[in-house]
C-alpha cells in the first residue's frame, strides 16, 4: 500500500516535471502537442476510489494548467479523462474482473487491451482539450485534426514508455 502511493506520487512529479520542462516546448508545426502527462492517469491502479481518482485528475490538470498559462483547459480534460475511465475500466473488465493491486499495463492484461484502452482515454482527453481550446464550431476541423495528430504522437510515447516499463511476466 506505501509502495503503491510511493510510487504513484513519484509517476505524478515525474511525468509533470517531463511535460512542463520538456514536452510543452515540443510543437511540430503547432498541430502535434504531446501531452504525456496523461499517462499518469492510465497507470492508477484499479482499485483506486473514484474520489481519490478525481481528485488526482483535478490537481494534475491544474498543475499543468498553471504551468502552461491556460485557464481549466487542461483541468476539465483531465477530470473528464478520470470520470471516463472509471466507467470504462468497468465496460470492458474481464469477465473475472481484475485482480487485486494490478495497474492496467499491457503486461498485466496485454498490448491489444492496453492499446485499446489508452488509445480511447488519450482520444476523449484531447479532443475535448483541443475543442474547448479553439472555443467554437469555426474551427471545429482543424481542432478535430490537432487532435487526431496529438493524440497519435501522445499514444506513440505512452507505448515507448510502456515498453521501456515492462517487466516480463
Amino acid at each position: 500500500m506505501i509502495r503503491t502511493i510511493f510510487i504513484n506520487v513519484f509517476r505524478f512529479i515525474l511525468l509533470v516535471g517531463l511535460q512542463f520542462f520538456i514536452l510543452n516546448n515540443i510543437q511540430f508545426s503547432g498541430f502535434v502537442n504531446p501531452y504525456l502527462y496523461i499517462l499518469f492517469i492510465l497507470w492508477l491502479p484499479f482499485e483506486t476510489a473514484g474520489w481519490l481518482l478525481l481528485s488526482a485528475s483535478f490537481m494534475l490538470g491544474l498543475i499543468i494548467d498553471i504551468s502552461s498559462y491556460t485557464i481549466g483547459y487542461h483541468t476539465m480534460a483531465t477530470v473528464f479523462t478520470g470520470y471516463l475511465r472509471y466507467h470504462l475500466l468497468r465496460f470492458i473488465a474481464p469477465r473475472d474482473g481484475y485482480e487485486p493491486g494490478m495497474s492496467p499495463t499491457a503486461t498485466s492484461l496485454g498490448w491489444t487491451w492496453f492499446l485499446k484502452y489508452a488509445t480511447l482515454l488519450v482520444s476523449a482527453h484531447h479532443f475535448l482539450l483541443f475543442w474547448i481550446e479553439s472555443f467554437g464550431w469555426g474551427n471545429f476541423f482543424a481542432a478535430s485534426f490537432r487532435a487526431l495528430a496529438s493524440s497519435a504522437f501522445t499514444i506513440v510515447l505512452i507505448l515507448i514508455c510502456q515498453f521501456l516499463t515492462a517487466r516480463s511476466k
